[in-house]
Order: C-alpha cells, then sequence, then structure tokens
C-alpha cells in the first residue's frame, strides 16, 4: 500500500473516480489522508529504537535526534542485561533524564523505545495492513464534511440534499473512525504493560510517594 492507493481506494468509497470531473483534488485527498494518518499515529504510532550515549557526569540526554516523536514508552539503561533493566526517566522539551542514582559515565549506550508517526509516501508505508481500512474510513470522513462544508452555501446540481447526506455519511464515518482509533488505543496500551515495567513506584504502606 502506497499513498496512490490509499487515494484510489478512498475516492472509490466517494464514489469520486471520474477523473474527468473529480470532486477533490489529488491533494485535497492527499491532505485528509494525512489528517488521519497522523491522528492514527497517535494512537498507535510506529514502534522504534533507538540507541543514544550519555554524557559523562550528567543524566540527561538529548532526544532531539528522535524525529517525529508520539511518546517514550521506555527507556533501557544500562543496555546488554536479561531480562532488560528499564529505569524512570523524567521529560523536558527535547531532554530525557535518567532517574537514577548513580550518574552515568560518558559513552554509555542508552535504549529508547518510542512511538513515532507513520509514513505514507508515493512509494513507501509504515502502516501495518491491518489498519488500512482504518486509515481509509477516517480519510473519507474528514473529505466528505470538509466538503459538505463548502457546499452548504453553493447551488449544486443534485439539490440542498447532497451536501447534507455528505454531512450525515461524513459524520458516521467519522463515528467509525473514532471507534476503531478507540479499540486500536486499548490495544496499544495493553501492549505496553505487557512489554515494559511500570515506571511509577510500587504503592508503600509506610511512605508518600507525592501526588
Amino acid at each position: 500500500m502506497n499513498l496512490g492507493d490509499m487515494r484510489t481506494r478512498v475516492r472509490r468509497d466517494l464514489k469520486d473516480e471520474d477523473a474527468a470531473s473529480y470532486r477533490w483534488s489529488d491533494n485535497e485527498i492527499d491532505r485528509h489522508i494525512d489528517h488521519a494518518l497522523r491522528d492514527l499515529s497517535l494512537v498507535t504510532p510506529l514502534q522504534v529504537k533507538a540507541s543514544l550515549t550519555t554524557t559523562g557526569g550528567s543524566r540527561d540526554i538529548s532526544i532531539s535526534t528522535l524525529s517525529n516523536l508520539v511518546a517514550i514508552d521506555a527507556v533501557e539503561y544500562p543496555v546488554g542485561h536479561y531480562p532488560p533493566i528499564y529505569v524512570p526517566y523524567s521529560l523536558w522539551g527535547s531532554t530525557l533524564s535518567l532517574l537514577v542514582d548513580k550518574t552515568p559515565s560518558g559513552g554509555e549506550n542508552v535504549n529508547v523505545y518510542y512511538g513515532k508517526l507513520h509514513t505514507l509516501d508515493a512509494t513507501t508505508s509504515t502502516l501495518p495492513p491491518h489498519l488500512e481500512d482504518l486509515l481509509a474510513i477516517g480519510a473519507e470522513a474528514y473529505a466528505a464534511i470538509e466538503w459538505a462544508s463548502f457546499a452548504a452555501n453553493r447551488i449544486n446540481v443534485g439539490g440542498s440534499a447532497v451536501s447534507e447526506n455528505y454531512l450525515a455519511w461524513g459524520k458516521e464515518r467519522l463515528a467509525a473512525f473514532h471507534d476503531g482509533l478507540s479499540s486500536q488505543g486499548q490495544k496499544a496500551a495493553l501492549r505496553v504493560r505487557h512489554l515494559y515495567r511500570p515506571y511509577e513506584p510500587k504503592p508503600s504502606q509506610s511512605t508518600d510517594w507525592g501526588p
């Protein structure tokens, strides 16, 4: 699946396949696909692992090189152990701080497991096949609602009901898209809980960890 394939799928569902009189231009369809792809990425991002290095005498590590970052799931330090050692951390802007007792020495590896935005272009896609239908639904919803808003106060060959029908159909597709996002979000949260140790300290009967 690439951008051209997805565009064709979206046009087919929108009944907009007559190239001589497209209702949406390619750029408009692509914009709606990108909108839905970003929504999907925020819920179930592409899972990536990056190896960063420490600076001597500092617990801070720059994550400015992690492009299209959505969220950090876990930080492994020190690396090379089995089972892996995941440590608590804090984030401020583009700085990740290791919340460890011993200050790292310089040049130590730190594995950062994070989610990033999916990409979909003319040749490649990072979106798994099982999410392609959901992406198409989201793009179609945004396209239909956008066109209904644009056509609301314009003369249409099919009458005023055309924009109303597009709006109703778009809202139905948007509701289905949001339901799908909710389902994927629950699966993603469960996956992270199984893979990584929680960052919060365990409850204590004698210690107040604060808010």
